[in-house]
C-alpha cells in the first residue's frame, strides 16, 4: 500500500541533476541503526551517484547534533528534529541552516517506563526519577509533554544520563522511565533482557504533543550555491526510502555493512516501527511525503511557545523551505 507514495521523485530528473559527481557528506542524527537504512540503502543501490552526487554518511549522537554542523558548513545536509531547528534559529537568527524535507511526520519522541515500576501512564512520572539525555529530542519536547498532560515539573526526578547508559540504567532500575525515541529505546531495552510486556511507551504524539518530527536539513549557503544538488539529493533521499520500504531485507543488509555488529532482526523491526508510526502516516498517504501542513507548523510553533520564550517573533517561512523538492511542492501519490 505504501509503494507508490514515492513514485515521483522517480520522475525526470533532468532539472534535477547535480553536476558530476558533487560531495555531499551527510550528517545523521543517529547511528547506523534501522531508521537509517534507507540513506545507506540509497547509496549502495546507486541513487546518488545517479544524481551525480558523492554522499558519505556519518553517525551522530542525538537529534540535535547535526544542527550546528550543518550551521557551520562542516555538513551541506543533515537530518534533524525541526522543533530543535527553530530554536536554534531563534537563538541565532542569522544561522544558514533550513530544514528542506520532512521525514517524520509523526515525531518519535517517548516516554519509556516499566509497569514493573508503576508507570503505565503520565501521570505516573510524578514522584518518579526520569533518566534524559540533555541533547535527547525527545528531552527537548518533554515540557510541552508535561504541560499537555498537566505534570507538576518539580515532582519529577530528571536524572541527566548519557545515551549508551539511558536504557541500561531502565533495565537495572535505576530510573523509572526514559525518554527517548521509540523505535530506539523500545527495542534498546528489549535487547537487554527487559520483556516487551513490561515495557510503558507513551508516544508524545498521542498525549497531545503535536509537533513535527526530524527532517533533512541543509546548509542554506550551499543551497542557494547548489539548487540542483539539493533537488538530487532529496530525490534520492525518497527513492532510499522507497526501496526501504518495498525490501526492507536488503536495506537492513545494506545497513549491516557499516554496522556489522547489529542484529539485523531487531533492526528491520527498527525500521519498520519507523515506517509504520513516523515516516507513513495517514497524512503523508493522502498528501505525498517530503511536505508540511503550514497550518499544522504553525500550530507547532504557538505549541512551542507555551513552554519556550522566543526572543525573537517566530517565523514559520524560516523553519521549512519546499523550495528544493523534487517533483513541485510535494512527492504525490501515483
Amino acid at each position: 500500500m505504501y509503494r507508490h507514495i514515492f513514485g515521483a521523485a522517480t520522475l525526470c530528473l533532468a532539472a534535477t541533476t547535480a553536476s558530476a559527481q558533487t560531495e555531499m557528506p551527510f550528517a545523521l542524527d543517529w547511528k547506523f541503526e534501522g531508521p537509517a537504512a534507507p540513506y545507506t540503502l540509497a547509496i549502495d543501490n546507486g541513487y546518488f551517484a545517479d544524481k551525480g552526487l558523492e554522499v558519505t554518511i556519518s553517525e551522530g549522537n542525538g537529534s540535535l547534533d547535526a544542527i550546528p554542523k550543518v550551521a557551520t558548513g562542516s555538513y551541506p545536509v543533515g537530518f534533524a528534529d525541526i522543533n530543535s531547528v527553530m530554536r536554534f534559529l531563534d537563538q541565532n537568527p542569522d544561522a544558514p541552516v533550513v530544514p528542506v524535507m520532512m521525514v517524520y511526520d509523526k515525531p518519535p519522541f517517548a516516554v519509556v517506563g516499566r509497569k514493573s515500576l508503576g508507570i503505565e501512564e503520565p501521570a505516573d512520572l510524578e514522584g518518579r526519577i526520569l533518566g534524559a539525555p540533555p541533547p535527547d529530542g525527545a528531552w527537548a519536547q518533554f515540557p510541552i509533554f508535561a504541560d499537555e498532560n498537566d505534570l507538576d515539573m518539580d515532582a519529577i526526578t530528571v536524572e541527566p544520563v548519557g545515551f549508551p547508559t539511558r536504557e541500561p540504567m531502565l533495565a537495572g532500575e535505576e530510573v523509572d522511565a526514559v525518554t527517548g525515541f521509540s523505535f530506539s529505546a523500545t527495542l534498546n531495552l528489549i535487547r537487554l533482557g527487559v520483556p516487551e510486556d513490561d515495557l510503558t511507551v507513551l508516544l508524545m504524539a498521542d498525549y497531545g504533543v503535536d509537533l513535527y518530527g526530524n527532517a533533512v536539513i541543509v546548509n542554506t549557503d550551499f543551497a542557494e550555491a547548489n539548487p540542483e544538488a539539493v533537488t538530487g539529493f532529496l530525490t534520492a533521499i525518497a527513492e532510499g526510502w522507497s526501496a526501504a520500504i518495498d525490501d526492507p531485507d536488503a536495506a537492513i543488509a545494506s545497513l549491516l555493512e557499516r554496522n556489522p555488529a547489529a542484529d539485523a532482526d531487531l533492526e528491520k523491526r527498527r525500521l519498520e516501527m519507523s515506517i509504520e508510526a513516523n515516516v507513513m502516516t495517514d497524512w503523508v498517504q493522502e498528501n505525498g511525503f517530503g511536505n508540511i501542513d503550514t497550518d499544522r507548523l504553525a500550530a507547532a510553533i504557538e505549541q512551542t511557545k507555551s513552554v519556550y520564550e522566543f526572543q525573537n517573533e517566530p517565523d514559520a517561512a524560516a523553519y521549512f523551505d519546499d523550495s528544493y523538492l523534487p517533483s513541485g511542492d510535494v512527492l504525490t501519490l501515483q
